[in-house]
């Protein structure tokens, strides 16, 4: 194991290696995570009213 002096130059080396995100990325990316999870909640509210509307006519039909 390194000694603690060398290991805090390594994670300051480390960390200028970091490529920040800029403003507009961060809220680019933030509206397509928002918009992405809309449209899957949409589906899966879509798909789950269908299976449900199929169950109830099967067992009206049956009931």
């Amino acid at each position: 194991m390194a000694n603690p002096l060398q290991f805090m130059q390594q994670v300051r080396t480390e960390v200028g290696k970091v490529v920040w995100p800029t403003r507009r990325e961060v809220l680019l990316t933030t509206m397509m995570v928002l918009a992405m999870a809309t449209l899957t909640a949409i589906f899966f509210f879509v798909v789950d009213l269908i299976i449900r509307t199929g169950l109830t006519q099967v067992l009206r039909l049956f009931g």
